[in-house]
């Protein structure tokens, strides 16, 4: 390949790199939980989501979308389909950051009777965090911007 060759295709991929990083306009995980009015209770009590979505089938709440600030979080009702003993979470971490105290949000979370994995503490790299686990296992880390 020659050097204008090079140049080229250089070229049409940071134009491509450029045209294409600001196409995402969020991201909103979907879990799939044993007991939707528990996740609910979790992370609208523990963790200071809102319910902003429902969704019914059969006059059953099944779905409902989840929001604090600009973070979206899906939460569906497990029709057990895949076994009653299908592990969920497992090798997965989300990870929060927020404008909040992140210590005085873990001391919500404890008093809606949340056991931290972690209290908060200091990031290596900066900021401040705390871990917990929801009631299906999914791992939630908590931090502010540092």
């Amino acid at each position: 390949m020659s050097d204008t060759q090079a140049a080229s295709t250089v070229g049409r991929v940071a134009r491509r790199h450029v045209e294409h990083e600001h196409n995402v306009l969020g991201l909103a995980p979907n879990f799939t939980v044993n007991n939707l009015s528990k996740s609910i209770q979790f992370y609208t009590e523990g963790l200071d989501f809102e319910v902003r979505e429902k969704h019914e089938s059969d006059g059953k709440l099944r779905f409902v979308m989840l929001k604090s600030g600009a973070a979206h979080l899906g939460l569906g009702q497990d029709d057990f389909a895949k076994g009653h003993d299908r592990v969920k979470g497992v090798g997965l971490r989300i990870w929060i950051t927020t404008l909040q105290d992140v210590h005085e949000l873990a001391e919500r979370a404890k008093a809606a009777g949340i056991t931290l994995d972690s209290e908060p503490e200091e990031l290596p790299w900066g900021g401040v965090a705390f871990a917990v686990t929801d009631p299906d296992g999914f791992k939630i880390s908590i931090a502010n911007g540092g």
